[in-house]
């Protein structure tokens, strides 16, 4: 066959999935026809049978060439050689594309590179490489081969599942399973299910599942009591809110809010029941930043338990309003500060986003009808918090951010100061003046690109590569310097300033993103040099976050009371250690990647002399172990990351001192049963105090149906109390049990109890004493009630 300019072409296939197996096949046609001899007609399949044909190659569109002479219909063997040799030559650099219809058009050029420098994944395949182990669990490992010569080794990781969840590059879990193999090697020098090890994974697991119990309230009123703290501990939470989370993201009008707290303490007043969940939401966030230990932790989960349960009420229609939308965000931000269904805020965030559309607050208010100023600006100041919280938590959880700039037209909110906005004739401040809006105004600038990378992490099918990322990494950073000197001016001028807290997370988030885009490159960057700016991004982007919640100041400073007065004062640092999801989760993955900078220098190290190691980084690994127990310390029940870091820093130390893979093996489990033992009077303590009634919760006097009936029960419970995991290394990782709810563990699944679709629980598994379940032992409910309850739970 002959193309327009009459010259003759080789046709091949063309996979749309893979550019690398187009340029495959071709060079396959090429070889056969420079071996037999064959004209380029029969080479192609086309007119007649030949060997392509027969693997069912199909015929497609030929490559244009250029035109030099009118060709003769068979050539000699001397112009057909020479004919593939040009072929072949413009096979190497000739881009083929599909047709318009089938490909969707690029949105951004992508980043020039040299021919070495070239992304070795612009030609890859996929393939799922899955790791299962007591201790870690089974991750499964969606990752991108390289098919020009990098190897298994530096596969791109583009998604994890585990369990019935998939995460998104944005997930830390990409990072951390670079660590996925230490379970193993461990799990090799076990001594069956009585090494101790196991068994203090055991001890402390279940005290974990009775702490989480006692603290879950046993039943939840409707509508919500007044059951606040003293009036000066609940001032000292309303400040510690409004100057921390209310000075980043505007939710509440300050002044109204201010009214109706002072009206609450009046004689004979009747609480708004909407308002009383609201600052009781108010007080949970500000509870988890007041102090180092979290002392009210159990006070703050029943404010949201109550907030839950009211916001679930049926009649949602009639609350389609601000006051509810308020809640709805501040109970966002109070479930990841006390560590309540933290990992599921990107589901509720999604549910907030379609109430925030329904309510038309993706529009303008200039387009709407006639509102006051107040209202407009209330509106403007809710969409853009719902904005952030969606690409904030699409981040976290490395689920897609399911929006674009398309979905709405609302601007930024108007910079005005809270009491100016019951003025109708009010004019906003010039943008160089600072208000209690301009951190939330200058952040929604970087809006548009911090949900391009969200999504080009995130999106379904994401397989962005490395040039795009380049060209986003240095928007992200223009966008940052901008955005550094708008904060800076504020600090700069005279007047009010952003607070330290405020200047702090934005730096805090920036960098977040930055990394974010980076790690999913850091572990083929160990391997191959093309991604060397990657492995250096990470790692000083991880050490700038560790010291953003563990200030070099209060990390390297002796132990004793000067340090708990230092880490008190800051209000981020606190956050970090007493709440949990966001902040506690970027500063370990941030500990977790330089700890694998760490040990992969060390292996790379070819000298007779012990590698220099960087003194800032070594810091850091130690440093995260301390803090990581004062997490625990501070009411933290998860014992996971303490011990992976301790594992981990046991394996720095034994590959500095050049031991052998044996011995290094026999020190990773003794810090690992040295972590075991030091959590776990820990543990006991706070199991301790719930039982004393230390807390405000404590267990249940029954388990009879509680107050509210069967669906209260129900609220309670967690798809994930039906799984059987044994030791349960599934949520090893994770910091999730596999067999428990918020609320602690509640039983098992009994099959044979089980009739149609109804789980029982009978008084024979409360009396038992089975060691997964302590909570249901008989001894805990000596006194406390009868324990021939038997409740039915909804499956």
């Amino acid at each position: 066959m002959q193309n327009p300019v009459g010259h003759n072409v080789i046709f091949s296939r063309v996979p749309s999935a893979s550019a690398a197996r187009y340029d495959v096949t071709a060079r396959c046609h090429v070889a056969i026809a420079r071996q037999i001899g064959l004209t380029p007609e029969r080479a192609g399949g086309i007119g007649g049978e030949s060997s392509a044909s027969k693997c069912s190659e199909p015929d497609l569109r030929p490559l244009p060439t250029p035109s030099s002479s009118a060709p003769s219909p068979v050539p000699d063997v001397a112009a057909m050689q020479r004919r593939i040799w040009e072929l072949e030559s413009e096979l190497a650099g000739v881009s083929i594309t599909q047709p318009p219809a089938q490909q969707p058009p690029a949105q951004h050029p992508p980043v020039a590179l040299a021919p070495l420098l070239r992304d070795p994944f612009s030609t890859q395949k996929e393939e799922t490489v899955t790791t299962s182990t007591k201790l870690g669990g089974t991750f499964h490992v969606h990752r991108e081969i390289s098919e020009c010569g990098i190897g298994r080794e530096g596969g791109i990781p583009r998604s994890v599942t585990h369990k019935t969840r998939v995460f998104g590059q944005s997930h830390y879990i990409n990072g951390i399973v670079l660590f996925l193999g230490i379970p193993k090697l461990i799990e090799s020098h076990f001594r069956g299910e009585t090494s101790r090890a196991v068994v203090g994974i055991q001890r402390c697991k279940s005290l974990a599942r009775t702490i989480k119990f006692q603290r879950t309230p046993a039943a939840r009123s409707i509508p919500p009591i007044p059951d606040l703290p003293a009036k000066d501990v609940a001032d000292s939470l309303i400040e510690c809110y409004l100057r921390t989370i209310e000075s980043v993201y505007r939710i509440l009008h300050i002044p109204t809010f201010r009214r109706d707290y002072a009206a609450l303490w009046v004689a004979d007043t009747t609480p708004n029941t909407a308002f009383l969940v609201q600052l009781k939401l108010v007080l949970a966030i500000g509870a988890a930043m007041h102090d180092t230990k979290f002392p009210l932790r159990t006070s703050a989960i029943r404010w949201v338990y109550e907030a839950q349960n009211w916001l679930s009420d049926p009649a949602f229609k009639s609350r389609l309003n601000i006051p509810t939308l308020q809640i709805s965000l501040l109970l966002l931000f109070a479930r990841e500060a006390t560590g309540i269904g933290e990992d599921m805020v990107w589901v509720s965030a999604g549910s907030l986003l379609r109430i925030g559309i329904h309510m038309g607050l993706n529009r303008d208010p200039s387009f709407l009808p006639t509102r006051s100023l107040f209202v407009a600006e209330m509106r403007r100041r809710l969409w853009n918090t719902i904005l952030e919280v969606v690409v904030q938590t699409s981040l976290m959880s490395g689920g897609p951010p399911l929006l674009s700039m398309s979905d709405f037209n609302a601007a930024p909110p108007g910079n005005f100061a809270d009491d100016e906005l019951t003025n109708d004739d009010s004019t906003p401040a010039p943008k160089s003046e600072f208000m209690q809006i301009s951190v939330a105004i200058a952040l929604r600038a970087t809006f548009p690109l911090r949900l391009a990378v969200a999504k080009f992490l995130n999106d379904f099918g994401a397989h962005g590569t490395y040039d795009e990322t380049l060209r986003l990494d240095t928007e992200l950073r223009t966008a940052y310097r901008a955005l550094c000197s708008t904060l800076q001016g504020y600090s700069s001028s005279d007047g009010p300033a952003p607070s330290r807290f405020a200047l702090r997370i934005v730096d805090f988030h920036m960098l977040r993103y930055q990394l974010a885009l980076h790690v999913p490159f850091f572990g083929p960057g160990l391997k191959v040099a093309t991604y060397a700016f990657s492995r250096t991004v990470v790692v000083e982007n991880s050490l700038r976050l560790w010291y953003s919640v563990s200030p070099p100041s209060s990390s390297t400073r002796g132990a004793g009371a000067e340090e708990e007065r230092e880490i008190g004062r800051d209000d981020l640092t606190r956050l970090a250690v007493c709440g949990s999801g966001f902040y506690c989760t970027v500063a370990t993955q941030a500990a977790l990647l330089i700890a694998v900078e760490l040990r992969s220098q060390l292996l790379e190290a070819a000298s007779l002399s012990p590698p220099t190691l960087r003194p800032d980084l070594l810091a850091v690994v130690e440093d995260s172990k301390a803090w990581a127990l004062r997490r625990i310390e501070a009411g933290e029940t998860n014992i996971k990351s303490y011990l992976m870091l301790c594992v981990i820093k046991a394996q720095i130390d034994a590959l500095a001192r050049g031991l052998e893979k044996d011995e290094m093996m026999q020190l990773c489990l003794e810090a690992a049963e040295e972590s075991e033992e030091a959590c776990f009077p820990l543990l006991e303590g706070m199991v301790a105090q719930g039982r004393d009634g230390g807390g405000d919760g404590g267990i249940p006097a029954s388990l009879g149906t509680p107050e509210g009936g069967v669906e209260d029960w129900e609220f309670m419970m967690s798809d994930a109390l039906f799984e059987m995991d044994g030791v349960d290394g599934t949520g090893w990782i994770f910091g999730q049990d596999g067999g428990q709810s918020q609320g602690g563990q509640l039983g098992y699944w009994a099959p044979e109890k089980a009739k149609l679709g109804r789980v029982l629980w009978s008084s024979e598994h409360i009396g038992s004493r089975d060691t997964r379940f302590p909570a249901f032992s008989a001894e805990n409910f000596a006194d406390k009630g009868s324990t021939s309850a038997l409740a039915r739970i909804e499956v």
